[in-house]
């Protein structure tokens, strides 16, 4: 079955059913040590995943490693340009769960991202970024404390897809034409809108299918926070790209008032139900007329459309989210995405799932991260309805490769989020107590220590791992 690796003598597989994991006591996990500095922060993340399940179960959970390749470790193994070999493909596959270190972005070898590149062949549609603050970890914000998301990226869609012909060559050239000749004029509300020639083109597919399966997996997230984080918000520029990331609104507030009806409330619906449990006298019209303040200028249809809405949603939802009932339920609302990014900064405790398609989640997640200290302490995983990978989100950065300097930091909280899939919170919170209190120590590598007020003595990357353990008990 391998070419030139070899799994494990002991350890069972994970297994998948109705997209949720099912995990033995001593799973096989396959890992990439990654690039550059994953040389360093693989074998210190190691150290603390083993030492938290040690602790955490006293022998009767154990994680068995199988080391597989990717990236340039890989084609010193495998070959030139085998950046990717199958060996690693077919025992992602076989064990369903697997993690990485950062991975170069290859050249010359025909794979655009190794990271893109795994998502895809394993229908792996939800980038899940967890941004959350540890006391004492250095941030340009004044009160990082305050924000607490996890952003739910769409992974397989949008313009990551990577559908596009460049300038000038022949199937642009014919694409324009046939869309400036034929289709453009054909859609009256394009007008005469036309597509210079010396364009290049990219298309930008979402799907009914894609967005509801995320939104349905950030749902079913949300479901497990506190009552007080329970909230999706669906993160979009539909106010420009009707069809695209308007659709991806519309279809995620379509899957939450159908398959989670009971356990959802959209925020519009709130607004009904509270305006008539404060007024039960209040007429659909002028409870209208309170959640629509523009509602006097507009045109009796759109009026009447709204008096309806308000008329839907009583008849159909009073009993059931009614008489304050809704306020226990999944709050789920929408902001356009430019908002979004200042209202991470000015109003951050506001929110808690950001469900939100692929470029805009890309942008999204990193601009949080930076609020709590950077991409060092950014985790990510990646996860499908039968395979799951976690990731560090930083890059290889090479020139600190082999110096035992990096922070291993995101890598290890990428292993905290394995940990909580698998079932193995008792792990994954001692991992948590641990950095937190590390970093409240002061015991952090230089990436942290240069931004401390006054400066300390940085840790090895190594002796970070160490610190960490030590604070389990």
């Amino acid at each position: 079955m391998y070419e030139k690796i070899t799994p494990p003598s002991t350890g069972a597989k994970i297994t998948f059913k109705n997209g949720e994991p099912t995990v033995p006591d001593n799973p096989i996990i396959p890992f990439i040590r990654g690039d550059g500095t994953g040389i360093d922060i693989w074998p210190a993340a190691q150290k603390v995943f083993d030492a938290a399940v040690d602790v955490a179960y006293k022998g009767k959970r154990k994680i068995s490693w199988f080391k597989v390749y990717a990236g340039d470790e890989a084609c010193e193994l495998y070959g030139t340009y085998q950046y990717l070999p199958q060996d690693t493909l077919t025992a992602i596959q076989e064990y369903g769960v697997a993690i990485k270190g950062p991975l170069t972005t290859p050249v010359g070898g025909g794979i655009r991202s190794l990271n893109v590149a795994l998502r895809q062949i394993f229908e792996l549609y939800a980038c899940v970024r967890p941004c959350r603050y540890y006391a004492g970890t250095p941030s340009p914000h004044k009160n990082p404390e305050k924000l607490d998301v996890i952003v739910y990226r769409e992974n397989t869609e949008d313009i990551y897809l990577g559908i596009e012909w460049r300038q000038g060559s022949e199937i642009a050239d014919r694409l324009i034409k046939y869309l400036n000749t034929e289709l453009i004029p054909a859609t009256p509300e394009h007008g005469k809108k036309q597509i210079p020639l010396d364009s290049g083109i990219g298309i930008k597919p979402i799907s009914k299918t894609g967005s509801q399966r995320l939104v349905r997996r950030a749902i079913k997230h949300a479901l497990q926070l506190p009552k007080h984080k329970q909230m999706v918000t669906l993160v979009h520029k539909g106010n420009i790209m009707k069809y695209t990331e308007g659709a991806f609104r519309d279809w995620g507030y379509e899957l939450a008032t159908t398959e989670f009806r009971q356990e959802c409330i959209t925020e519009r619906e709130s607004w009904i139900l509270s305006n008539k449990e404060k007024n039960p006298d209040l007429t659909p019209e002028e409870n209208a007329r309170m959640i629509d303040p523009g509602f006097d200028a507009l045109t009796v249809e759109k009026k009447d459309q709204i008096v309806k809405e308000v008329e839907t949603v009583l008849n159909s939802i009073w009993e059931t989210h009614g008489h304050g009932k809704w306020k226990d339920k999944v709050m789920v609302n929408d902001r356009i995405a430019d908002s979004i990014f200042q209202q991470i900064q000015t109003r951050p405790d506001e929110y808690s799932i950001l469900a939100t398609m692929n470029l805009n989640g890309d942008y999204l997640s990193d601009a949080a991260a930076a609020i709590v200290g950077g991409l060092g302490m950014g985790p990510g995983a990646n996860i499908g309805d039968e395979c799951a990978i976690f990731e560090a989100t930083h890059g290889t950065a090479p020139k600190h490769a082999g110096l035992d300097r990096i922070n291993p930091g995101s890598v290890i909280l990428s292993g905290v989020m394995m940990l909580e899939y698998l079932g193995w919170q008792e792990a994954a919170d001692l991992i948590k107590k641990g950095i937190g209190s590390a970093i409240a120590n002061r015991q952090v590598t230089y990436d942290l220590a240069r931004l401390m007020q006054p400066p300390v003595e940085p840790l090895k990357c190594s002796e970070f791992a160490e610190a960490i353990i030590k604070h389990f008990s």
